[in-house]
């Protein structure tokens, strides 16, 4: 049966499961029979799982880490004041801080840069929250609690590194206003071992993630 043959609603259910990553027309089209074979209401749980998801999450106002609630509300990271926040590490999306969180050896605050630069995507510095980082080292230093130390936790691969790279430039190069610095150069290190080069963070054990910040170094 071609795909043409098929009711509207369910070429559209098609098309939505071939919009998500990895997969294909063929898996597409078993996903949707899938749902349509499930009763009713297990079907319905999960439409409404993505309506809640699209409507009841934003970014954190903070840190741009996943929220839950209206726009300028904090995820439980930036809103629980037991972490410390002298200690900022920058990660390139929420699923990193999510498997950051699991490993249990970090217990400072996070930045979710939302990408990392990606020429052949078209990502580069502005489309990234490197600018949003400055804006949080500058206040944080402007209220007498400068960072001391930004880990870069992006993935050990080419795009990771020269994205590390660059935010660490970034930092070392705070805009000068009358009263000098924007920001005092915080202590730059990066995730060590327990990683291995070209390795994703959110596929990383618990114990290789644990390692990797307690063994982290300086940046050159």
């Amino acid at each position: 049966m071609g795909e043409a043959a098929y009711p509207p609603s369910v070429q559209r259910l098609i098309a939505g499961f071939a919009g998500l990553p990895g997969i294909g027309r063929r898996s597409a089209e078993r996903l949707a029979f899938h749902v349509l074979a499930q009763p009713r209401a297990e079907a319905l749980r999960l439409a409404q799982a993505i309506h809640d998801a699209k409507t009841l999450l934003s970014a954190c106002a903070a840190c741009f880490n996943v929220a839950e609630g209206e726009a300028g509300c904090l995820c439980p990271v930036c809103a629980d004041p037991r972490r410390d926040g002298r200690l900022l590490c920058v990660v390139e999306l929420p699923r990193d801080v999510i498997a950051l969180e699991k490993a249990g050896a970090y217990r400072g605050r996070y930045h979710v840069l939302q990408g990392r630069l990606s020429p052949a995507e078209g990502l580069g510095p502005a489309q990234l929250r490197v600018a949003e980082l400055g804006n949080r080292l500058g206040a944080a230093a402007a209220g007498g609690r400068a960072v001391a130390e930004v880990v870069l936790a992006t993935n050990p691969t080419a795009e990771g590194d020269a994205t590390a790279a660059y935010v660490a430039g970034f930092l070392r190069r705070p805009p000068r206003g009358a009263g000098g610095p924007a920001w005092p150069e915080p202590k730059i290190t990066r995730l060590a071992r327990g990683l291995s080069a070209g390795a994703e963070i959110e596929n990383a054990a618990p114990s290789a993630l644990q390692l990797a910040l307690e063994g982290r170094r300086g940046m050159d």
